[in-house]
C-alpha cells in the first residue's frame, strides 16, 4: 500500500512540475520600411521613440542585423519560412495591380506560425500579410488562428484602401469594415488577442503599416475613396512631418503592448523581437549607410532590431554580429524549445541573446533585380548591372571605398561563392520580379 502511495505522489510531483514548464510568449514586430536612422535609440534626433528606446535600454540593439529582402515581400517570405525568399519563389514584390494578385506564398511552405501553433501555441497576425491576394494564400491557411489587417503592401491608413482603390481589410477570411487608423486598429486586435489567451503561449506577429506611405497622420483625410483618383504617397504636402507622426504612433502603440503584457505579468516570460522589413525611402533616414529602399547598398537592407526578454537578455547591451531575417524562425523555435528536423537557411541565435555568444561566419546572400551580394564576415561583394563592388565594412560602412581590383583574391572568393548561391536557386522559379 506504502507502495502505490509513494508512486502516487511521484506522479502528483510530476505532473505539477510539467504543469509549472510554461513555453514563452513570443511577440514579433516588424515596421515598414523604418531606416537605420530613424529612430532616436539608432541616433535619430528628430523623432521621438521612447518605448523603442526603453526596449534598448532593457534588451539588446542589433548593430548589423538585415532583413532579407530590399522590399516587401521578398523579407516577409523569408521571415515566415527561415529560408531565402527565392525557394519560395518570392524574390520580388506582389504588387496590387490586377495581373499580380495570383502570386503568394504556397501552403506547401511552412511558416513559423505553423511550427509553433502544432506546438500548442495560439498564433495571430495583426497588420500587413504582403505573401498573396487570393483567398488560399490568406495567413489563416499558413498557421495563424486569427487575422486582421490587409493582404496587400499598403492601404490608406483612414478608409482602407490598397493602391488601386480595392478595399482591403480582413477579419480572418472574411471582409471586415471598421473605422480607425491602422495602427491603432491593428494595436487594438493585439490586445484582444493576448488578453483572451493570457493562459496559454502565444505568438503574435504584429507587422506595421508604418512609416510606409500613402504618409497620413491620425487626423487626416482618406485619399483613396471609390471613385476617386488619388496620389499614391497621400495628398499630405508635409511628408516629413507626416513621417515624423507615423512613427512616433507606431512607437505609441508598440507601448501599449509592452504595457499590457506588464500588466497582465507576462512580460518576464516573453521574448518582444523588433525589426524593419527594409532600409527607409528617402522620407526617411539611414543614417550614414549608403542607399535606400530597393537597394542592395547596407541602406536597403542594414536595419533597426531590438529584442527584449527580461533576465533572459542582458539589459542594455549591443551586438555586431550578422544576423538575418531567415534566422529568426529557427532561434524562435530554439527559445520555444520546439525540436524540429527542418533544414533552414537561417541559424539559431539563441546564444547570442541569452550569453553573448558569436554568430558563425557564414556567407549571406541578397538578389533583387539587376542587384546581387554576398557578405562573409567584413566583406560584401556587390554586383549592380555591371558594376562590382568590395568592401570591408568594419572599415567602410559608408561603401566608399572600392576594394574590388586591390583585393582580387577575396572578391574572386566571394563571387565564386555567390555564383555557387545563384545556382542553387535556379532550381526554384520566381513568381514575381
Amino acid at each position: 500500500m506504502r507502495f502505490y502511495s509513494v508512486l502516487l505522489l511521484a506522479i502528483v510531483v510530476f505532473s505539477c512540475a510539467s504543469e509549472q514548464k510554461n513555453p514563452p510568449n513570443i511577440v514579433l514586430i516588424m515596421a515598414d520600411d523604418l531606416g537605420y536612422g530613424d529612430i532616436a535609440c539608432y541616433g535619430c534626433d528628430y523623432i521621438e521613440t521612447p518605448m523603442l528606446d526603453k526596449m534598448a535600454k532593457e534588451g539588446l540593439k542589433f548593430l548589423d542585423y538585415h532583413s532579407n529582402g530590399a522590399v516587401c515581400t521578398p523579407t516577409r517570405a523569408a521571415l515566415m519560412t527561415g529560408n531565402y525568399q527565392q525557394r519560395a519563389g518570392l524574390e520580388g514584390v506582389i504588387y496590387a495591380a490586377k495581373e499580380k494578385r495570383f502570386y503568394g506564398l504556397s501552403q506547401d511552405e511552412k511558416t513559423i506560425a505553423e511550427y509553433l501553433k502544432d506546438a500548442g501555441y495560439r498564433t495571430g497576425i495583426f497588420g500587413k500579410w504582403h505573401l498573396g491576394y487570393q483567398p488560399e494564400f490568406n495567413p489563416t491557411f499558413h498557421g495563424f488562428d486569427t487575422f486582421y489587417g490587409y493582404v496587400s503592401g499598403n492601404v490608406d491608413y483612414i478608409s482602407h484602401h490598397d493602391g488601386i482603390g480595392l478595399y482591403d481589410w480582413w477579419n480572418n477570411t472574411d471582409t471586415s469594415y471598421e473605422e480607425g487608423y491602422v495602427t491603432d486598429l491593428i494595436t487594438n486586435h493585439a490586445l484582444d488577442f493576448i488578453k483572451e489567451n493570457k493562459d496559454q503561449p502565444f505568438f503574435v506577429y504584429l507587422p506595421h503599416e508604418a512609416p510606409h506611405y500613402p504618409y497620413q497622420g491620425r487626423n487626416d483625410k482618406a485619399d483613396r475613396l471609390p471613385g476617386k483618383e488619388f496620389k499614391h504617397h497621400g495628398s499630405r504636402e508635409d511628408v516629413t512631418g507626416a513621417y515624423k507622426e507615423m512613427v512616433e504612433v507606431m512607437d505609441e502603440n508598440i507601448g501599449r503592448v509592452m504595457d499590457l503584457l506588464e500588466q497582465l505579468q507576462l512580460d518576464e516570460n516573453t521574448l518582444v523581437f523588433f525589426c524593419s522589413d527594409n532600409g527607409a525611402t528617402k522620407a526617411g533616414s539611414n543614417g550614414e549607410l549608403r542607399g535606400f529602399k530597393g537597394s542592395l547598398w547596407e541602406g536597403g537592407h542594414r536595419v533597426p532590431a531590438i529584442a527584449r526578454y527580461p533576465d533572459k537578455i542582458q539589459k542594455g547591451s549591443t551586438t555586431s554580429e550578422n544576423v538575418l531575417s531567415i534566422d529568426i524562425l529557427p532561434t524562435v523555435l530554439s527559445v520555444a524549445g520546439i525540436d524540429s528536423e527542418a533544414k533552414f537557411d537561417g541559424i539559431d541565435f539563441s546564444e547570442l541573446l541569452f550569453n553573448n555568444a558569436e554568430v558563425s561566419t557564414r556567407p549571406v546572400f541578397w538578389r533583387y533585380r539587376n542587384q546581387t551580394a554576398v557578405r562573409k564576415g567584413k566583406w560584401k561583394y556587390l554586383r549592380i548591372k555591371d558594376e562590382y563592388f568590395l568592401f570591408d565594412l568594419e572599415k567602410d560602412l559608408q561603401e566608399k571605398n572600392n576594394l574590388v581590383y586591390s583585393q582580387t583574391a577575396i572578391a574572386d572568393e566571394l563571387k565564386k561563392l555567390l555564383m555557387e548561391w545563384e545556382e542553387e536557386m535556379k532550381s526554384y522559379p520566381q513568381q514575381t520580379n
